[in-house]
């Protein structure tokens, strides 16, 4: 039994190691979405590359003429999830999602929202 408790102390201890020694790379995607009514505002999806060069993917804005405009919104969605899907096939895990909104006034403004990815190094 002691050589069993032994065994798994060993284990876990070379685990917990390996652990610790493991490098990531990291990468930051930030969407940006326009809160400005009529549509006038620009929204993005924005991801630097390794080599300094950045990728611009067009996001829909939130309203249009009308208002709020909900398939914009949902084109979004289905926009962002491609691509945090993209980023997890290419070895990235999702760490965290920061989401934040700024306004200069009650009636624009833009939110934004930060996907913060990781893999280990090779």
């Amino acid at each position: 039994m002691k050589k069993i408790i032994f065994t798994l102390s060993l284990i876990i201890a070379a685990g917990v190691s390996s652990m610790a020694q493991t490098k990531y790379m990291y990468h930051q995607m930030t969407a940006v979405e326009s809160v400005v009514p009529g549509g006038l505002g620009r929204s993005r999806l924005i991801s630097s590359n390794k080599d300094g060069s950045m990728e611009e993917i067009k996001l829909e804005n939130f309203f249009s003429l009308v208002g709020i405009n909900f398939g914009n919104i949902k084109d979004n969605d289905k926009t962002i999830a491609a691509k945090i899907e993209e980023k997890v096939d290419d070895g990235w895990e999702l760490m965290s999602v920061t989401p934040g909104v700024y306004s200069a006034d009650k009636s624009t403004g833009i939110f934004i929202t930060r996907y913060l990815f990781r893999k280990p190094k090779n």
